[in-house]
């Protein structure tokens, strides 16, 4: 059975806010696509508190809950293990967000009212609540798309972002081997010099109030090195894996 819409939402270590989060978008699909096929699915990443036995109780009640349990392999990883469930499900169109309760899922709608405009859409979190230093790597990371691949875009990693079922598929056939440790990012950029809009849409960003940040300080500025290399490397790749994505997705009137 094919389904109009896949949520794809992570999770780690998110005991304290899980059930409302996911009982936030499981009443936004309800809401909003009451007679439609659709599906959460939440992938939890090995979680070393009760995420994972909480969500279990969660799909008792909840019919359009998919729960996926895997190792321990970050949050990248995560992202990608749900996209691929979200494809193999045949979905029409995929959403893609956190499990933090930083986002409002009231701005779903923003992006996929332009769902027939482009087969990719971003959002950008116009006023960001994290800490200075992540700050700081985002904007890194922006200038360093921007010297490495000649593309702007506002928020490469948000995981806020929605993608039409067709084109992910293509997309994750060109995504490197193994799995890059921000894959949105490289994910972004193929759409973006695949010629596509990916619009940059202003959300809302909460603050965290609940769980910790698992990357820190130096190990922060640890990962903005390995994205860095793993963005030049994918540079050499990057004209083929274009190509390839190049036949032209249909943008629906």
């Amino acid at each position: 059975m094919s389904l109009l819409l896949s949520i794809v939402m992570p999770a780690y270590n998110e005991q304290e806010c899980i059930s409302l989060v996911v009982d936030q978008w499981i009443e936004l699909l309800d809401r909003e696509f009451p007679t439609d096929a659709t599906r959460l699915i939440v992938v939890n990443d090995g979680s070393k508190d009760r995420t994972g036995e909480i969500l279990d109780q969660l799909k008792e009640r909840h019919p359009k809950l998919t729960v996926v349990h895997q190792k321990n392999g970050g949050h990248g990883n995560a992202v990608v293990n749900g996209y691929r469930q979200a494809v193999a499900l045949e979905s029409e169109y995929v959403f893609q967000t956190d499990s933090d309760d930083q986002f409002v899922s009231g701005d779903f709608k923003k992006l996929w009212d332009k769902r027939r405009q482009s087969p990719f859409i971003l959002g950008y979190r116009e006023i960001r609540h994290d800490a200075q230093a992540r700050l700081w790597i985002t904007r890194i990371l922006r200038g360093s798309i921007a010297a490495i691949y000649g593309t702007y875009i506002m928020d490469s990693n948000i995981p806020f972002r929605l993608i039409r079922g067709s084109f992910l598929k293509q997309l994750l056939a060109q995504l490197p081997d193994p799995t890059p440790f921000a894959p949105n990012i490289f994910l972004a950029v193929m759409a973006k010099k695949a010629g596509y809009n990916t619009f940059d849409i202003p959300i809302t960003h909460k603050e965290r109030q609940t769980g910790t940040v698992s990357i820190l300080k130096w190990k922060l500025l640890k990962v903005c090195m390995l994205s860095f290399r793993e963005l030049a490397v994918f540079r050499l790749e990057l004209g083929r894996k274009v190509k390839a994505l190049r036949t032209p997705e249909p943008v629906a009137i």
